[in-house]
């Protein structure tokens, strides 16, 4: 399993309500920025020998683990080096997209999934060059069961003929069920974890149930906190990769 390791990281607790940090638009000349950079390029060669790396799966083991903060961050980069590139917020149950891109959520995912509604009629553009979103939409009672029919797998095939890259944000492995479901319609998942927070037994269920879909994981972010960082977001990014399976 490649490893990407992220320092003096602070917990995301209010990403849900004020968005995720886009450093990599604000401030794409930052050292933080450079390392989203990097992170995209060590997904890419994770992914060389697939037959295809399209459509990429960030989760985690446990809520505020990080994901959103790169999830998001990684779209941007590659929206930046001219890939076309749709991010979807696909964690509807504690959506954060319409808070990050300053956008409604009145229509989105699951209006799509539970309607008529035609993903081109609902995908939003952005502030960022070559970047589309896909918001999660209002809170539905079956967000699994939404995800794991027909429609979504339909969707997800719109999506390949339309972008270069598809970046979904996923909700926890170990909260719902709402990944595994979307196992066999990624090319492949990268796995966020909290240093000192995401409990061990939950990372090594996490990883048996992501390779039990028999998709290839691209990679772990660890995030390490710390308090006394002093970049300007709150947190740094420092990644090492390697093939440590």
């Amino acid at each position: 399993m490649g490893l990407f390791r992220k320092r003096n990281a602070n917990n995301d607790t209010e990403t849900q309500d004020k968005g995720a940090r886009l450093v990599t638009f604000v401030e794409p000349r930052h050292v933080v920025s450079e390392q989203f950079r990097t992170l995209r390029t060590n997904i890419e060669f994770a992914g060389a020998a697939l037959e295809r790396l399209q459509v990429i799966m960030f989760t985690s083991a446990e809520i505020s683990d990080g994901k959103t903060t790169v999830s998001t961050n990684t779209a941007v980069t590659w929206a930046q080096n001219g890939k076309s590139v749709l991010y979807v917020d696909a964690d509807m149950r504690r959506p954060t997209a319409q808070a990050t891109f300053k956008t409604n959520n009145m229509h989105g995912l699951s209006t799509i999934l539970a309607s008529a509604e035609q993903p081109k009629d609902v995908v939003q553009q952005t502030f960022v060059e070559n970047l589309e979103i896909l918001t999660s939409g209002p809170i539905p009672p079956n967000p699994a069961e939404l995800l794991n029919s027909k429609r979504m797998e339909s969707l997800i095939q719109w999506m390949r003929d339309n972008y270069d890259i598809v970046v979904l944000d996923v909700p926890p492995v170990m909260a719902v069920s709402d990944a595994p479901v979307l196992l066999p319609l990624v090319d492949g998942v990268v796995l966020v974890t909290m240093f000192g927070k995401t409990m061990k037994m939950s990372l090594k269920r996490t990883v048996e149930i992501l390779e039990l879909g028999d998709t290839k994981i691209l990679g772990v972010v660890e995030r390490v906190k710390n308090s006394k960082s002093d970049i300007g977001y709150g947190y740094g990014y420092g990644y090492g990769y390697g093939n440590d399976k």
